[in-house]
């Protein structure tokens, strides 16, 4: 295979992300032909077909499963070459890949927005994740730069720096009995029904660490994996829920949505900018960096404290966040 060439890799691997010719091609911003061709060439050069095809669905064969691991590494090394090369010239244009977990939605698009008024000539792409495992899965396969989490992933070597608090509330419909009773022992939550996360899911974990904490057992009426569907169907009345304080800002502000005054709460954790220790980050993901650790306290500080109404507790020093 001493002939394949990079853009026959980049091709390969963009292709295997999302199992689509047509959808890799839009992404390179290439025609489907011209995505065909490349793969093709790259099939002669290994000798072994890469890809099954079925009409319109695509699958790695086995030996393509094999390519791509050594495929993304070679990619990865060229990228990180052209992004040390980036830092002589001292430009902070080209690609920057940014990953979340999915609560970080609610706010990292707007600090995003502001730091691409700045620095105009980045190219920005946002990789939303549903849990913590895809998100840790994309910064081991080098596929984004800076991830924003809550609690960095132990099984890779990470440079984790906190940049902000995370508030975690119980949120209950604008009606409920407890938005009515003010302040509250944390043992009136044993009487109502919860709306929570799948297992597996950090917002869950802390919920259920609050629970053990305070010697609960919840009531468990229904799993959900999305956040957008727990508050509809609190807001529905079927149920209370524990949710980030980023998530509830539109809700809490319409009045469909109350935060309740719980003994204990909000629970605090931090948010993290996170990458790689051996990757080295490109002139633009430096400068979203340090935006990150210099603006996005600032910016959430300013988000919270009208939704909660009242005094916050100190977030407890060097204690792990959640994702979602």
């Amino acid at each position: 295979m001493k002939n394949v060439t990079f853009r026959q890799l980049r091709v390969f691997t963009e292709v295997a992300r999302h199992l689509s010719f047509a959808r890799a091609a839009e992404a390179l911003h290439l025609t489907p032909p011209a995505v065909t061709m490349q793969v093709k060439e790259l099939e002669g050069q290994a000798g072994l077909p890469l890809f099954e095809r079925h009409g319109r669905k695509v699958a790695l064969t086995t030996a393509g499963e094999y390519l791509l691991v050594y495929a993304r590494r070679l990619v990865a090394t060229l990228k990180e070459a052209d992004d040390a090369m980036a830092r002589f010239k001292r430009v902070e244009g080209g690609l920057l890949s940014v990953g979340l977990v999915s609560t970080a939605k609610y706010f990292v698009p707007q600090l995003l927005a502001r730091f691409r008024e700045e620095h105009p000539g980045v190219e920005l792409r946002l990789s939303v994740c549903q849990n913590r495992e895809q998100l840790v899965a994309l910064l081991h396969a080098g596929d984004v730069d800076l991830a924003v989490m809550g609690r960095p992933p132990k099984e890779l070597a990470t440079r984790a720096e906190p940049f902000a608090a995370h508030p975690l509330v119980f949120v209950a419909p604008a009606a409920h009995p407890l938005v009515q009773a003010g302040h509250v022992a944390a043992s009136a939550l044993a009487a109502y029904p919860f709306i929570v996360r799948e297992p597996g899911s950090g917002t869950r974990a802390v919920m259920e660490g609050f629970f053990r904490e305070h010697r609960i057992e919840p009531r468990i009426s229904m799993e959900m994996p999305s956040n957008e569907s727990i508050k509809q169907a609190v807001i529905a009345g079927m149920g209370l829920a524990f949710l980030s304080l980023h998530t509830i800002g539109l809700e809490v502000r319409a009045g469909v949505l109350k935060v309740l005054d719980v003994q204990g709460t909000p629970v605090m954790r931090t948010w993290n900018v996170v990458h790689l220790l051996s990757k080295v980050l490109s002139p633009a993901a430096e400068a979203f960096r340090y935006f990150m650790l210099e603006r996005g306290e600032a910016f959430l500080a300013g988000h919270d404290a009208p939704l909660l109404g009242r005094a916050q507790p100190d977030a407890p020093g060097g204690t792990p966040e959640p994702n979602s």
